[in-house]
């Protein structure tokens, strides 16, 4: 835990130079000019110890960095015998790493903290009773013992109990949910009033929650457009400034006027020094990465997060993402002389190896059903498998032709209910319709996207009818409907073309379009691996209008950022001239530019605030 600025021991080089350049200055006023010069001397000494020891491991690795610049400055200050000035300049320079250094740390904390959440001990259910282990020794398969107020401290599902638990600090959801047997809880979760039974699915030290804290801190280190952009420019700024300041004293020479020149040449290095720009991005990266994960928003990498706060497009796949993705099985028409369950049971068969949602449904109408044999899926189409002697296909209209059933799946399909067609031996038995409810918050984040100057898209392998009855409900007006996993990915390629695209879903469908937005995002709570893995950004909780919320912090991450660098870069341009004609001293030119170097670094951690009200809380 960061301490309080009082007690940093990191901050205690600068105060005391801070203290002994106080002193000299006021020591040199007096008169008292030795004692001034041992204060100055000895604030040099307390503020150059914090940078000038690095910048020297630095050179000698073969690399260059503002740290020299300063370090040359300072030696060259002392040198033309203006020590006070280089003890000023050790001063605020010392200060200004140490401000950013403690602004990446509070930065960084926010997501620390999520580990917080996880507890060190955990009681687990033993045959000769509950004993309690630390949290790393848990392992998949242990049965967890959760009482009313405590932690879930690593993945699991109920096996027994019923409660509600309390998701706010991990996924941003303010309203509790229910949990019974079956239900997954992740880790990092309250428990409610009720007592549960867990069986743990991931290691105490390997979850969802750690891992979030693990991508996150990984994040800033894939650099987006704007580090870039700022270390393109910073890199070669320092050799550059090098040469620069070595010119101007050479020119010195040439005019017979060396130590004129020369004080300017060390001005100059100082006053073309890359110190706020090579800080401008990294710190509001940081800090947004880390408060956007502490509401239930993972993004992967400071490039992803940069290209979010561009996007003006939103592709939304239907199944799981815009729909509740616990489909049920509301209709079932049959062909010839198979019954109802005849034809389920067949179904079910099929589909009980496939983790889509719709085979959930229907596997769900016949829990007993016993696995077909020989599956094999069509992605985006459905599935082939055999049923004792019968040849079973399950899957959409458009790949099984419905026959004679034809006007059946036409009127499901306009009541926003999807047929799934059942055919055995070559011949369609039957209709199964499955309906998805639609999100209650999905028109609201639709409407919320649309006031933030965002176009909305629907893309599913649905029936056009389908899509349309459920795009209606939410207020989507383009929907690409039949769309297999291909035509998803090329449907992205072409918006992106145009607009920077943000493509959302959750399923193996969807990862290849995840792949080709500029931005993939992943409904992570139920999301597969696939689209997880393909996702520049993952959503632990279930609410959408988390998405909103989340590209306006981006856009506002994007601005703090701009306005970094332009404002580094103004510092130098505006300085340079200032200090080649000598209208600016080393002194005066050494406050500026660290003034501007805080400047940057508090604006920056503005990127890390916590949200408005609203915001994130939905």
């Amino acid at each position: 835990m960061r301490p309080p600025w009082w007690r940093d021991p990191a901050l205690a080089p600068s105060a005391l130079s801070g203290v002994f350049l106080a002193a000299g200055l006021g020591l040199e006023w007096s008169g008292a000019s030795l004692p001034a010069l041992v204060a100055h001397g000895m604030a040099l000494l307390a503020g150059a110890w914090t940078f000038v020891p690095g910048a020297v491991r630095r050179l000698m690795r073969g690399r260059l960095g503002v740290g020299l610049l300063m370090t040359i400055a300072a030696a060259g200050a002392v040198l033309l015998g203006h020590v006070g000035e280089a003890a000023a300049l050790a001063f605020l320079f010392s200060l200004a790493e140490t401000l950013e250094d403690r602004a990446m740390d509070r930065a960084r904390e926010g997501l620390r903290a999520l580990l917080s959440l996880i507890p060190e001990t955990a009681r687990v259910s033993r045959l000769s009773g509950d004993v309690t282990v630390p949290v790393a020794g848990i392992r998949t398969l242990d049965l967890l013992r959760v009482g009313a107020g405590e932690r879930v401290v690593t993945d699991g599902v109920v096996v027994e109990g019923r409660s509600s638990i309390d998701t706010s600090a991990v996924t941003g959801e303010a309203i509790p949910v229910a949990v019974g047997p079956g239900d997954a809880v992740p880790a990092g979760v309250v428990n409610g009033p009720g007592s549960l039974l867990v069986e743990a699915t991931a290691d105490g030290r390997d979850n969802s929650l750690t891992r979030i804290v693990a991508l996150v801190e990984q994040a800033h280190a894939r650099k987006g457009e704007r580090a870039r952009l700022a270390d393109r420019i910073a890199r070669p700024l320092v050799p550059a400034v090098l040469v620069a300041a070595a010119l101007v004293a050479a020119f010195g020479l040439i005019t017979g006027d060396p130590w004129t020149w020369v004080e300017r040449s060390l001005v100059v290095l100082v006053a073309a020094s890359p110190c706020a720009l090579a800080i401008a991005v990294p710190v509001t990266v940081i800090s947004a990465i880390g408060s956007a994960s502490r509401f239930g928003v993972v993004i992967r990498s400071g490039a992803a997060f940069e290209r979010f706060g561009t996007v003006r497009t939103v592709a939304f796949d239907k199944t799981g993402t815009l729909t509740e993705g616990r489909p049920a099985v509301v209709d079932v028409r049959t062909a010839g002389s198979g019954t109802r369950d005849e034809l389920l049971a067949l179904a079910a068969a099929v589909e009980s190896g496939s983790a889509h949602p719709l085979a959930s449904a229907i596997t769900a109408e016949v829990p007993g059903a016993g696995p077909a044999a020989d599956v094999v899926e069509d992605a985006g189409n459905g599935l082939t498998g055999r049923v004792g002697e019968r040849t079973v296909r399950v899957g959409s209209p458009r790949w099984i032709d419905p026959g004679h059933l034809r006007d059946d799946a036409d009127h499901l399909a306009a009541a926003g209910v999807t047929a799934v067609v059942v055919e055995v031996d070559g011949q369609v038995a039957g209709l199964v319709g499955v309906r998805d409810e639609l999100r209650p918050e999905a028109a609201a984040t639709v409407r919320m996207l649309r006031d933030q100057g965002v176009d909305v898209v629907m893309l599913t392998g649905d029936t056009a009818p389908t899509a349309h009855a459920l795009a209606a409900e939410a207020g989507i007006r383009d929907v690409r409907a039949e769309q297999r996993p291909a035509d998803k990915a090329n449907a992205v390629t072409a918006l992106a073309a145009t607009r920077p695209v943000a493509m959302v879903g959750d399923g193996i469908n969807d990862a290849p379009a995840l792949a080709t937005a500029t931005v993939g995002i992943a409904m992570g709570a139920r999301g597969s691996a696939a689209a997880l893995e393909s996702a520049d950004i993952a959503f632990n909780g279930h609410d959408l209008r988390l998405l909103p919320a989340a590209l306006a912090h981006a856009r506002r991450g994007r601005r703090i950022m701009t306005a970094n660098i332009a404002l580094a870069l103004a510092i130098i341009i505006g300085l340079f001239p200032l200090a080649l004609s000598g209208a600016l001293g080393l002194a005066g030119v050494v406050l500026v530019h660290e003034v501007a170097e805080v400047v940057v670094i508090l604006n920056g951690i503005r990127a890390g605030r916590r949200p408005s009200r609203g915001t994130f809380q939905v």
